[in-house]
């Protein structure tokens, strides 16, 4: 049974005929101002497991840096997910359908977090990005 998700207008629709992996929240106050929340939620999709089911047409584009870069939908601004390379990379968990059965593993850049956040204790925390061997 595939994952599916869309945007909050419904106008964005996608599907995922595989599993998510690394999925992590983001801290950061890029991250922050992307999402519209206090972390990001983020996991990792193998792009050709990955296809947009409608409104492909409706995709904004923003290039956070070379190579990478965000989709949102142009009618509500959801953001959706995360490109490497002009490919799907990782998808935002909040706009997911149900329970897509992946966990949050770690935290990056909880250093930066806002001031008014409280991140749980027991959850693997990184000051800054993940060593590159976890």
């Amino acid at each position: 049974m595939p994952i599916t998700g869309e945007c909050f207008c419904g106008s964005i629709k996608y599907a995922i005929n595989g599993s998510l992996k690394d999925a992590r929240s983001c801290h950061c106050s890029r991250c922050r101002k992307a999402f519209s929340a206090q972390a990001s939620s983020y996991a990792l999709v193998e792009h050709d497991e990955f296809e947009w089911l409608q409104g492909a047409d409706l995709l904004t584009r923003y290039q956070t840096q070379p190579g990478f870069g965000l989709q949102f939908c142009s009618r509500c601004g959801s953001t959706l997910c995360g490109t490497f390379n002009g490919l799907v990379h990782g998808i935002t968990l909040g706009c997911i359908n149900g329970d897509p059965e992946v966990e949050i593993g770690y935290h990056l850049f909880v250093g930066s977090r806002a001031a008014w956040e409280v991140i749980p204790e027991g959850v693997t925390t990184y000051e800054e990005g993940a060593p590159e061997n976890d």
